[in-house]
C-alpha cells in the first residue's frame, strides 16, 4: 500500500508524473479493493481465534502462546500474499508487506517464549498490537472514505488500545488474558470482515460500471 520514496510505476502515471491527492488515493484504494477477500479472510480467522478462546478457555490458557503464534503465522501469510498480489499489479504494497513480516516475526518469537515467562509473552503481544494498530491507522488515511476507511481506522485504534491495556496490566491472570485476547480478536475480526465486504462492494461497482453502454 505504500512503497519507498523513489518514483516507480506504483506511484506514477504512465507519463512518469507522480500520483498525488485523489489520484494516489484512487490507486491505493483500488489495490486494496481488488484483494478484498484476503481482508475478509483475515477477519474470519481472527473471529475463529477469539471464539476458541471463549469456547475452551482452560485449554486455551494451557496453549496460549502456541495458539497465538499459529494465528500470527497464518495472518502474516495472508497479508504477505496480499502484498505480492499488489506488487504483481504494480500497485503499492509496502504497508501490507511490513505488517505481514511483523506478524510472522512475532509468531516465531512467540514459539520461542518459555511458557513460564507469561509476562514476556504479554509484552510481546502488546508490542505487536501497537505496531499493527499504527500500520492500520497509517494505511486508513491512504484509503478513500467510501471504501471503508473508518473500519480500517477503527481496527487500528482497537489494536492500539488493546496494546495499551496490556502494558498497563501486564500481570493479569492467564484466564483474564484469554478473555481479553478473545474479545479483541473477535472485535478486530468483525471490523476486518465489514471492511472486506465494503471493499468487495466498491470493487464490484468499479468492475460493472465500465461495461454499461
Amino acid at each position: 500500500m505504500t512503497g519507498g520514496p523513489s518514483l516507480d510505476p506504483r506511484s506514477t502515471t504512465p507519463t512518469g508524473v507522480p500520483l498525488v491527492g485523489a489520484a494516489r488515493l484512487d490507486a491505493m484504494s483500488t489495490a486494496l479493493a481488488r484483494n478484498w477477500w484476503l481482508v475478509a479472510l483475515r477477519g474470519v480467522v481472527s473471529i475463529l481465534f477469539g471464539a476458541i478462546a471463549f469456547a475452551a478457555p482452560a485449554a486455551f490458557v494451557l496453549s496460549l502462546v502456541l495458539f497465538f503464534a499459529a494465528y500470527m503465522l497464518v495472518d502474516g501469510i495472508f497479508t504477505i500474499v496480499g502484498a505480492i498480489r499488489a506488487a504483481q499489479k504494480h500497485e503499492r504494497w509496502g504497508f501490507l508487506l511490513l505488517e505481514g513480516v511483523v506478524d510472522i516475526v512475532v509468531g516465531v518469537a512467540a514459539f520461542l517464549v518459555p511458557a513460564a515467562a507469561v509476562w514476556a509473552f504479554v509484552l510481546l503481544l502488546a508490542a505487536w498490537a501497537f505496531v499493527t494498530g499504527a500500520l492500520m491507522i497509517a494505511a486508513a488515511f491512504r484509503l478513500h472514505l467510501h471504501y471503508g476507511r473508518w473500519w480500517l481506522l477503527l481496527g487500528g485504534i482497537v489494536s492500539v488500545l488493546f496494546g495499551l491495556a496490556l502494558v498497563i496490566e501486564p500481570g493479569m491472570s492467564a484466564l483474564v488474558l484469554t478473555w481479553w485476547l478473545g474479545a479483541y480478536a473477535i472485535a478486530f475480526g468483525v471490523m476486518l470482515v465489514i471492511l472486506g465486504v465494503s471493499l468487495r462492494s466498491r470493487h464490484a461497482s468499479a468492475t460493472v460500471l465500465p461495461r454499461r453502454p
